[in-house]
């Protein structure tokens, strides 16, 4: 016999209609929108300043129009040693063009964040690296590429 405490299993139960979510709250929207600085990443935001240095040096030097410029997280392969079998890490690195090739300037992400505590060191870190491969490029003193080099 059924005691009048337990509930009678009806048939089976009908779809609930779906509603727009769980709580009746609405759809979730993103955490921020995209103009607002938490939602650009880390990388995106070192691209932002070697795109600014080249922007800056553009101005004085047409001639960069035709360098591509890049940002790789780490250098690859060999690379140079210091004294005593240290090995050097470098920042960037420029390659000049071959087989029709663009002449090409390379910045390392990761090591030049390591060196660097705040943001505005890392704009200042990430220009005088800029500068310096540029200056290598086009066979000249950093401080002729820009002449408030090494002053920061």
């Amino acid at each position: 016999m059924d005691s009048p405490s337990q509930p009678q299993a009806e048939g089976p139960r009908a779809p609930r209609p779906h509603s727009r979510d769980r709580h009746g709250r609405g759809m979730r929207g993103p955490v921020a929108p995209p103009q607002v600085p938490l939602s650009v990443t880390r990388s995106d935001a070192f691209d932002d300043l070697v795109r600014d240095s080249v922007n800056r040096l553009e101005r004085h030097w047409p001639q960069l129009a035709s360098v591509e410029f890049a940002v790789q997280e780490v250098p690859r392969g060999d690379h140079g040693e210091l004294d005593e079998g240290v090995e050097a890490v470098p920042l960037g690195q420029s390659v000049p063009g071959r087989d029709g090739r663009p002449d090409r300037v390379v910045v390392y992400r990761r090591p030049v964040e390591i060196r660097t505590r705040s943001l505005d060191e890392r704009a200042l870190l990430v220009h005088e690296v800029v500068v310096e491969q540029v200056a290598e490029l086009l066979g000249l003193a950093p401080e002729s590429v820009d002449p408030r080099y090494g002053e920061d």
